[in-house]
């Protein structure tokens, strides 16, 4: 199953990430468990410098912003298929 997390502490952007992350995955197709990351250790552990941030399969897609959900569908379906062919 392909992991997507949402890295922040909890604040109102961070909220808003991962509700943009719920429609991307629904409108996506894939199998994702998706969760939140709210410890700071282990969101320094990604490099992140700015929250919110999303990781796909383990890469960091973005950081400090919210991205677009069809940018997010597109980065979920191309980590599914990577995920099939390697």
């Amino acid at each position: 199953m392909l992991s997507v997390k949402v890295l922040g502490p909890g604040c109102a952007r961070c909220a808003k990430l991962y509700t943009e992350a719920e429609k991307a995955v629904a409108s996506s197709g894939v199998e994702v468990e998706l969760t939140k990351v709210h410890d700071i250790a282990e969101i320094a552990e990604y490099g992140v410098a700015m929250t919110p941030a999303l990781v796909i399969a383990e890469e960091v897609k973005s950081s400090g912003r919210i991205p677009r959900v069809a940018d997010m569908v597109s980065w979920i379906t191309a980590a599914a298929a990577e995920a099939v062919d390697g």
